[in-house]
């Protein structure tokens, strides 16, 4: 079995309440790198940054998820607020051309086949410091994710729109299924 488990979709559709839950559980999780990316470069004052230099926020997220794939899930369930596909996708979504590092990390870094597509969702849809598109991007993000995942040869297993608790127990269920 691959040990790495996915959670994607567009921004504030509710992935990391989620892994927090699931955290709060016993089970690990990789960190986001999009919003550890944006802190850091916020931080150092760097122009990394999605409203900044695409290109380069981009970059960044792209060396963040092939770290976050060599220190996590080897051996145990962990589950991953987004994957290298997600860079792929921010990639085709902001038309930023495609890296042959990004393209060959695509390839070669292999997540569980099934993975956790979170739909947009405009109730719990918030922006914060980090989080800056409208609802609108969101659905395309998350319309852009399929594509990515679809093209990569992964299943979509579509989250429904519920309270946290239930979330996870439908992601447990179909985890333990295989």
């Amino acid at each position: 079995m691959n040990y790495r488990v996915v959670f994607t979709g567009g921004p504030g559709s509710g992935k990391t309440a989620v892994i927090d839950f699931l955290c709060r559980l016993g089970y690990q999780s990789a960190p986001e790198v999009g919003r550890k990316v944006i802190q850091s470069q916020v931080n150092s004052q760097g122009v990394a940054l999605p409203w900044m230099d695409k290109k380069a926020f981009r970059d960044e997220m792209v060396s963040e998820e092939i770290s976050n794939y060599k220190n996590y899930g080897s051996s145990i369930l962990t589950f991953f607020d987004r994957s290298i596909i997600d860079s792929y996708g921010y990639s085709k979504l902001e038309e930023i051309p495609i890296s042959d590092c990004l393209l060959k990390s695509c390839h070669e870094l292999a997540y569980n086949l099934k993975v956790f597509i979170f739909p947009p969702w405009e109730l719990i849809y918030e922006n914060d410091k980090e989080r800056k598109q409208d609802f609108n991007e969101a659905v395309a993000t998350y319309d852009e994710m399929v594509r990515a995942y679809e093209y990569f040869g992964y299943e979509l297993i579509e989250v429904p729109k519920a309270s946290v608790e239930e979330r996870v127990e439908f992601i447990l269920q179909r985890t333990r299924d295989g």
